[in-house]
């Protein structure tokens, strides 16, 4: 049932987003170049590792050994825009059809964090991940990581239909009202969430 929906909700909304799916794009290729597309490993249902499929939001940049420069260095007003509308995840609508993730499910986190996940923890990848969490609505930036990670395992635990529908409505709600929409860094989040871990082990 809940494949069914995915399929249905995902090609409904790019049908119907498709217009700002290809303005978004020729909005990318103009301000950023090529690739439209920026692909990052992340871990998703039993930890197998997928590329998640975003528009890209930074430009490339090196140092004089050749070194990509920090996110911050890279990262363009225009790609800070497009994060804060969240319209860089539309793509991911891609990786819901292809099976990868779902439309509601713990977001996919930085490859990284699996190093440093309790067991507890790790059960958030007994599901698929998902475009929109129950984190996500539960107050997002004002959450720790291990609050987060708590949220993600209940979802697990308590997961079903309407419940996912639920998830839906508020992250419209959340959306509209831009509420924690300028999410941190993924790669600077897993450093800080990798140093808090190695600081208590």
């Amino acid at each position: 049932m809940k494949r069914f929906f995915d399929i249905v909700i995902a090609l409904c909304a790019l049908i119907i987003l498709s217009p700002i799916f290809l303005i978004v794009a020729y909005k990318v290729r103009q301000n950023l170049g090529s690739p439209i597309f920026f692909l990052q490993e992340r871990p998703g249902k039993d930890a197998k590792i997928f590329k998640m499929i975003k528009f890209r939001s930074m430009k490339d940049a090196f140092d004089k050994n050749g070194n990509p420069l920090p996110d911050e260095a890279r990262i363009t007003p225009f790609g800070q825009k497009l994060r804060s509308t969240t319209l860089d995840e539309m793509p991911q609508l891609i990786n819901v059809l292809k099976g990868d993730m779902s439309i509601v499910g713990p977001r996919p986190q930085m490859k990284e964090f699996l190093d440093h996940y309790t067991p507890e923890q790790m059960r958030r990848h007994e599901v698929k991940p998902g475009m929109t969490g129950l984190a996500q609505v539960s107050g997002r930036n004002n959450l720790s990581w291990e609050e987060k990670f708590e949220l993600d395992v209940k979802y697990v635990d308590d997961h079903n239909v309407w419940l996912d529908f639920k998830i839906m409505l508020k992250t419209f709600l959340v959306m509209m009202k831009k509420e924690g929409i300028n999410a941190p860094d993924q790669t600077v989040g897993a450093a800080r969430f990798s140093r808090q871990k190695t600081s208590k082990d």
